[in-house]
């Protein structure tokens, strides 16, 4: 799969990255993750503290994949909102689904609390605005259903925003403690604290076929190697729907502007993350060099080539979005790119299983908070392979669909 196209901020940020060789000879372990990105990484970080011994292979650089365009907006709100999983799942799974990736953040937080420059992880709030007037009553509901449920968060009206903004929306739903950070920086450093844990990590090693018995799965690379594991973890990202096609699954496109260094931020209120009710919609953050993360602009297509098409016309509109919320802040696109963008019908990421081998685990953590996302379902499948059962694992599950199809 063409994952993206463009010019790649992330790995400008980190000056020597690790150096991760093929795979060279037959080996075994207790745990084969394939997958080098952001799942691969924070599920070979939870095996390995539990003292399984881990390895990891991917076809591609560590890190090449989604993971270097992955924008990084911690939060543990996502595309759909509450009240809309709960009309889909009910009140009482969404609402752990959303305390989850709470405590997922905690989580990361103290996973990049190991690492060198601890991945760039700050703790941010977030504006989530009314694209329109229409949409406030949804945000009022939305406020009352979160703040049921225990959830930091405020209702602001259009003269609460204008006092905090240089620009002006109908109302707003503020979140405390979401966080930013730099996705490249994370995953190369959850990977070092797994090979500083006896753990092997693997690039340029293409997986090309398996043999699965009773208790054991055989992995064949397409250098002649072979592994052999007793549990499986395939964590592919949005390429995981090639492999294991998902009707519960979507993939779009979506373009990304990162800018020139900013010299004046003042006007943007604690430096929090953006985004708006609108589909598709429109994200900014900013960076610990003082650029701008603006994306969005999604497109319907799954073809590299119509994406493409669109990077020219995508940048051009996210810079005039960001003219338009701060009209004084002047500055220039320096990353341009449009990727793939997986997601889910139902809002929820996913856990499969395989028909195959009892022991082998699918993470799909698909949608707009893929860290986050990863998280939760890397500690699910940690439990599931350590103590035998998650009381989490039902949610993500999907064998079956939820209580009511989403629309």
């Amino acid at each position: 799969m063409d994952l993206q196209t463009g010019k790649l901020y992330w790995p400008a940020t980190v000056s020597s990255p690790p150096i991760y060789p093929p795979l060279t000879e037959d080996i075994q372990c207790d745990a084969l993750i394939i997958g080098g990105g952001s799942s691969g990484a924070q599920s070979a970080y939870q095996l390995a503290r539990q003292g399984l011994h881990v390895v990891v292979v991917d076809k591609r650089t560590i890190g090449g994949g989604s993971s270097s365009t992955n924008t990084a907006l911690i939060q543990y709100a996502g595309d759909k909102m509450l009240t809309e999983l709960a009309a889909d799942f009910g009140e009482e799974k969404a609402s752990a689904h959303l305390k989850l990736c709470r405590q997922a953040i905690d989580d990361i937080e103290q996973a990049c609390s190991q690492l060198p420059d601890a991945a760039d992880f700050v703790r941010r709030d977030s504006l989530y605005y009314a694209s329109s007037e229409a949409d406030v009553p949804a945000l009022k509901q939305e406020h009352a259903l979160l703040k049921k449920h225990g959830f930091d968060v405020y209702l602001w009206d259009e003269n609460q925003i204008a006092a905090k903004y240089p620009f002006r929306k109908s109302g707003a739903l503020y979140y405390r403690n979401d966080a930013e950070m730099n996705p490249l920086k994370y995953i190369y450093g959850l990977f070092e604290e797994v090979r500083g844990m006896g753990g092997k990590v693997y690039g340029g090693t293409e997986i090309t076929g398996k043999k699965f018995s009773s208790d054991e799965a055989v992995f064949y690379t397409k250098s002649g190697h072979q592994i052999r594991t007793k549990y499986v973890i395939m964590a592919a990202g949005y390429e995981q729907m090639e492999l294991t096609p998902n009707a519960n699954a979507t993939i779009t496109s979506s373009y990304v502007v990162i800018t020139k260094p900013v010299a004046d931020l003042s006007s943007w209120y604690k430096r929090t993350l953006l985004w708006e009710t609108a589909r598709p919609y429109m994200y900014m953050r900013t960076t610990p060099d003082d650029r701008i993360i603006v994306g969005g602009m999604d497109q319907e297509t799954h073809r590299s080539v119509s994406r493409d098409a669109h990077i020219e016309s995508g940048r051009d509109q996210l810079m005039k979005n960001l003219s338009e919320m701060f009209p004084e802040i002047k500055t220039e696109p320096d990353y341009v790119l449009g990727a793939f963008f997986a997601g889910t019908l139902d809002g929820l990421p996913m856990i499969g299983r395989s028909d195959e081998y009892p022991n082998c685990y699918h993470i799909m953590a698909y949608g707009d908070n893929g860290t986050v996302y990863n998280m939760t379902l890397s500690r699910i499948v940690t439990d599931m392979i350590t103590k035998g059962s998650s009381p989490h694992l039902d949610l993500y599950l999907r064998s079956k669909p939820p209580r009511k199809q989403a629309q």
